[in-house]
């Protein structure tokens, strides 16, 4: 299994940034990630994870 650059709690505060209002290519941009992945995790880690 491969290792992931980001770890869950990095990711949940990378999605964050979205649900405040920044858009998605400005944190892709930022993080160097693709908005495929970027998607992927809103997909995976989103809603109730998000709230803690």
């Amino acid at each position: 299994m491969k290792k992931t650059r980001f770890s869950e709690h990095q990711i949940i505060q990378i999605l964050k940034q979205g649900e405040a209002g920044m858009k998605g290519a400005g944190i892709c941009r930022e993080h160097g990630i693709s908005q495929v992945t970027y998607y992927k995790w809103k997909a995976k880690y989103g809603g109730w994870r998000l709230r803690m």
